[in-house]
């Protein structure tokens, strides 16, 4: 339809006449022939225009024109209905979400009634807690300045042996600082000790040596002697 358009546009023919003129000519025109002509101008020999008169040709361009106007509005019309059926699935959507949102709500206002009752019943708890408190504040007032009383004297008896305690832990360091001192000094004496003890047991070392060494040259010739004398005898 369009190329068929565009070639009646770029054809030199005559221009359309307007709509009110061409309504005129197709209440005088023959409409089964107009529109067979139309028919026939948009199938294969669509060029082949030239035994038709002038509004013969503004028929068949107004056709033209009306059948293109139609398939505009289908066309329209289906985009219409897609936006309609998309819009009506949003609003179903959102029809549901209200709807949870609503069930959601009076979920919530119940547990929010729940708590409330809950909170009445911990506050009427709460209330004769502190009743029974009072009281008991009352009642026990003697005694707890009686305790008072009681630690007062406990913390000065734990601040006399706190000082006491101080005094034995200063007695203590002084004790084995003394003690430590002369752990040192007997460290001392006993390394020297042990050196003496060394160098003795080394001199004694040296002259045990020196005596052997000397026992045996001395007893070397009387044992050489008395080999000579036992062999002379056993001859």
């Amino acid at each position: 339809m369009l190329s068929l358009f565009q070639k009646q546009k770029n054809a030199p023919e005559p221009q359309a006449e307007p709509v009110s003129e061409v309504s005129s000519d197709l209440a005088q025109a023959d409409a089964p022939a107009a529109v067979a002509a139309a028919e026939e101008s948009t199938g294969p020999q669509a060029g082949n225009k030239a035994h038709l008169d002038k509004k013969s040709l503004d028929l068949v361009f107004a056709v033209e024109q009306m059948i293109q106007a139609k398939q505009h509005l289908e066309l329209s019309h289906h985009d219409l209905q897609d936006r309609l059926s998309h819009a009506n699935g949003q609003i179903e959507r959102l029809n549901r979400d209200l709807r949870t949102h609503h069930k959601v709500i009076e979920e919530r206002e119940l547990s929010i009634r729940e708590l409330e009752q809950r909170m009445s019943d911990k506050n009427l708890k709460i209330d004769q807690m502190m009743e029974d408190y009072r009281e008991l504040q009352a009642a026990l007032s003697g005694e707890i300045e009686e305790l008072k009383s009681a630690i007062e004297l406990e913390r000065q008896n734990y601040a006399s042996l706190l000082h006491k305690h101080n005094e034995t832990l200063i007695e203590k360091n002084k004790r084995i600082g003394e003690l430590d001192e002369k752990n040192g000094k007997l460290e001392t004496e006993l390394a020297h000790m042990k050196l003496k003890y060394e160098t003795i047991r080394q001199e004694k070392t040296h002259l045990v040596n020196m005596v052997n060494d000397f026992t045996s040259r001395m007893t070397a010739p009387f044992a050489a002697q008395a080999g000579r004398s036992n062999g002379v005898e056993s001859e």
